[in-house]
């Protein structure tokens, strides 16, 4: 995430927050889709890019063991004070600071969005460098016919086809298990995905 980018979502993390950052905001699909995919991890869960940490809290009340980062200091600040069980901490997903081999499960909701094509597997390559060989990934992104821009509401972000995102997880040393698309709600409908994933026992952890 580019410093414009992060100065933006600082300037409106409560804005967010208020809006997005509790799981009434979450669409059922989504929410059942995360569930089923959380209840099947064995071992401590990484919610990458947690933002105001809603997906970690609801995690954490459902038993999973589970712990997110972000790169805005404010969506941290708010996690902690709203899901004081839950550890937080202020980091990038395209650098974490944790261990190979560290994690069951990696979520990573529509943390990606604003990466330029380009840029994408270096969050990629982090996320397979610390989940355990057969680890499970989960994202969220918006899809579209070619992978293109769009005006957010916070910054540019990119639209992925399915295929050519799979294609890009394939690279990275996944193995793709299902894909999944919906439409959002009128008046303003945002074509939204979803792809599992997981870590290939084969991979060779050569990431820094």
């Amino acid at each position: 995430m580019g410093s414009d980018i992060l100065a933006s979502y600082a300037r409106r993390a409560d804005e967010y927050a208020e809006h997005l950052g509790s799981m009434a905001s979450v669409h059922p699909s989504d929410l059942q889709l995360v569930t089923a995919w959380a209840d099947e991890m064995r071992g401590l869960i990484l919610d990458a890019g947690c933002g105001p940490g809603h997906w970690s809290g609801y995690l954490a009340s459902r038993g999973n063991d589970v712990r997110g980062i972000d790169l805005v200091p404010a969506f941290v600040e708010h996690a902690r004070a709203v899901h004081p069980g839950v550890p937080f901490d202020v980091a990038s997903i395209d650098a974490l600071p944790h261990p190979a081999n560290s994690f069951a499960g990696v979520l990573a909701w529509y943390s990606f969005v604003h990466h330029r094509p380009g840029d994408i597997r270096r969050a990629l390559d982090q996320f397979a460098r610390v989940l355990r060989p057969g680890g499970g990934l989960l994202l969220g992104f918006f899809t579209g016919p070619a992978v293109e821009e769009f005006d957010h509401a916070v910054a540019t972000a990119y639209r992925w086809p399915p295929e050519v995102l799979s294609g890009e997880l394939r690279a990275a040393g996944f193995a793709v298990i299902e894909t999944h698309t919906r439409t959002g709600a009128r008046p303003h409908p945002r074509p939204h995905g979803a792809i599992l994933a997981q870590r290939s026992n084969s991979r060779v952890d050569s990431i820094s």
